[in-house]
């Protein structure tokens, strides 16, 4: 088994909300993959004393750690108990009904003898290289399936569509998020590779349209996560004109892990 992560700060005097994590057994046998995207709230009060850097290391950390001790547990049971959690950690100065609390979208991966289970919620991305040679991207397509121009103001976005019913939904404060999340398993003999990435590296596909999922999971395989977000970068920095960019941050954390069973 290899295993690969890369990841790289949007900006340099901001810290990195992104967070990744891999674990594997003592035993040999089996594993697990962690990997989330903070969410930046917009200028101002999101009523809370910590930041977002705080809220997923908290988060992720107790994701890792129970997805890999807590096998009796299904993953939206340990994404439902960290929510738990991370909430209880925080301070009674913290309003965690505020629709901009900390928060974060959620890829997870486990995997043993038998099959590999998954998770995720919002953005990011899993992909399986499946052993016929095709990949499987496994995704929560709800920011997709809104009407265009849904998300050009911040204020509507957070009143209607933030963790709503016909909206989209992160990992926040609230625990019954869990069972929104896109799960499944598959049998491991089918899967070869695992990768999961945050939007900031999916801008390879689906911003610059550089590659297919076929392709980003080669640039993976072939060339390694470092090698994926420097691509990335360098797009980015030749989209002068913003044409592909338009209103999104030039330089987003980007987070690329790459796993070969």
């Amino acid at each position: 088994m290899r295993i690969e992560l890369a990841t790289v700060a949007g900006c340099a005097d901001r810290p990195n909300e992104d967070w990744a994590a891999t674990a594997l057994p003592a035993s040999g046998q089996g594993g697990t993959l962690i990997l989330l995207d903070g969410v930046t709230p917009p200028t101002g009060d999101d009523g809370c004393a910590h930041s977002v850097p705080w809220f997923t290391a908290r988060l992720g950390g107790s994701l890792l750690e129970l997805s890999g001790s807590r096998r009796d547990l299904s993953l939206q049971e340990i994404l439902a108990e960290s929510i738990r959690r991370t909430a209880e950690a925080h301070g009674p100065s913290c309003d965690l009904s505020h629709v901009r609390t900390p928060q974060a979208t959620v890829v997870m991966a486990r995997w043993g003898e038998q099959e590999i289970e998954h998770l995720v919620l919002s953005d990011s991305v899993l992909l399986f290289g499946m052993s016929d040679g095709t990949v499987r991207p496994l995704v929560d397509d709800r920011l997709d399936r809104l009407p265009p121009g849904s998300l050009a103001d911040v204020a509507t976005v957070d009143a209607r569509l933030r963790n709503k019913e016909g909206g989209f939904f992160t990992a926040a404060a609230d625990p019954s998020v869990a069972a929104r999340a896109v799960t499944g398993r598959t049998p491991l003999t089918d899967v070869r590779t695992v990768a999961a990435l945050t939007d900031g590296a999916t801008r390879w596909t689906e911003t610059f349209h550089e590659g297919d999922w076929v392709d980003c999971l080669a640039v993976l395989r072939e060339e390694g996560p470092e090698a994926l977000i420097g691509r990335v970068r360098e797009l980015e920095d030749a989209d002068t004109d913003r044409v592909r960019l338009r209103r999104a941050k030039k330089h987003d954390d980007a987070t690329a892990v790459c796993v070969t069973l």
